[in-house]
């Protein structure tokens, strides 16, 4: 077995490390991957914040190409010298931002490259935009593999971009169940907000605070869901977490709506654990999604789940079992499908119990990362020098 020194190197490239989903998962992989088996660097199109103090693994390098922007040709030239002196046997880009810079890759010398679809953006949330369609399709010839995280995206990357099946395959999430747990019998509920006592009921999500999230209509069911249970609306809490542009936004409608004391807006928290351990029901408003890792974490907390039917989040919901699915940028839908959980108890915890046990069978984070060292075990031992000193994850 090689020496960790000696293990090649993989180079994440994505617009931005921060509070995010695909950005925890990120870290999570680079943690766990064993340290003989591949090194890391991550590259930020832009840059990162303290989010990246959770790179717990040593070694990890972190560099920003502070993109302007527009095309910006600067970054490309900046990236191509930064791999040049890197070396990465493998460049990783995640998602439409980082799509464009396998050739500069290719004409660093990178051998191997490969894409993830994570999600599609805000503005393009089923992904019809022609423009991007086209740099997807133009682009293709420059990966080894382009795979997806949910059915869904897998589906849409192979019939609408045309990526062939041998440079496809499914990567689902996975999530860390010793970390996400329900409150043990006897443990209190975390402290949340002021006026978020004991007795009440909370709904929670996180998740970075952007236009793909679409919390202004999560915020306008819970007014809605209030108004509908006007013997339960006393107790009634609503709790978003996460940063982003659209947060102070958020603050001054739920202001204008009068729920300052019913609405707890943190930002961005390092203790998402216990947080949903605080939760009663979740809930996620989305109008995009590839597979909702803040899903399968609240379903790992034992929580119900609310979910609009969007890209994988059925996927990850069984309707009826252990949640239950509406319409994107539907609050009346939304509204009800929480009344329910908060109207029956049994139900919720019958959801709650099932979402459980769906995430330990189907979504455990061994499963996840031995995943990505297989597909870089396979790209390694086709396409670079390393191939005769790897030993697979999974052998």
């Amino acid at each position: 077995m090689r020496d960790a020194e000696q293990a090649p190197l993989v180079a994440h490239l994505l617009y931005r490390l921060d509070f995010g989903g695909l950005e925890n998962l990120l870290v999570e992989r680079i943690n766990r991957m064993p340290a003989q088996a591949y090194r890391h660097a991550v590259i930020c199109l832009t840059g990162y914040t303290d989010f990246a103090r959770r790179i717990s693994k040593p070694g990890v390098e972190l560099y920003a190409l502070d993109k302007q922007p527009g095309l910006s040709p600067g970054t490309h030239a900046a990236l191509f010298k930064l791999l040049r002196r890197l070396r990465p046997a493998i460049l990783h880009t995640y998602n439409l931002a980082a799509l464009e810079y396998a050739p500069v890759a290719l004409l660093a010398g990178v051998p191997a490259r490969v894409n993830g679809l994570h999600g599609r953006d805000a503005s393009d949330p089923e992904g019809r935009n022609p423009k991007h369609r086209l740099l997807r399709r133009l682009m293709l010839p420059f990966y080894d593999c382009c795979y997806a995280n949910s059915g869904d995206m897998l589906a849409w990357n192979r019939e609408f971009i045309g990526v062939p099946e041998h440079k496809s395959r499914l990567l689902a999430n996975g999530i860390d169940a010793e970390r996400f747990r329900p409150r043990a019998a006897g443990e209190p509920r975390p402290e949340l907000g002021a006026g978020f006592g004991p007795d009440c009921t909370v709904i929670g999500t996180v998740g970075r605070v952007q236009d793909v999230k679409d919390h202004a209509t999560l915020l306008e069911a819970f007014a809605l869901l209030r108004a509908r249970l006007p013997r339960q609306a006393a107790g009634l809490r609503l709790a978003i977490v996460g940063d982003g542009p659209l947060l102070p936004a958020l603050r001054a409608k739920a202001a204008a709506l009068g729920l300052d004391s019913q609405v707890w807006l943190p930002g961005a928290r390092n203790d998402v654990p216990e947080i949903l351990r605080a939760f009663d029901i979740y809930a996620i408003s989305s109008i995009a999604e590839g597979t909702p890792g803040s899903v399968l974490e609240a379903m790992a907390s034992q929580l119900p789940a609310v979910g609009t039917r969007v890209g994988g989040v059925p996927e990850v919901i069984a309707e009826g079992v252990t949640g239950q699915l509406v319409p994107p940028r539907d609050p009346q839908a939304l509204a009800a499908a929480l009344a329910r959980y908060v109207e029956d108890p049994r139900l919720a915890l019958e959801h709650g119990e099932a979402g459980r046990q769906r995430v330990l069978t189907h979504y455990s984070m061994p499963a996840m990362v031995a995943g990505y060292q297989a597909l870089y075990d396979s790209l390694c031992e086709r396409k670079t020098p390393f191939r005769k000193s790897i030993t697979s994850c999974v052998e």
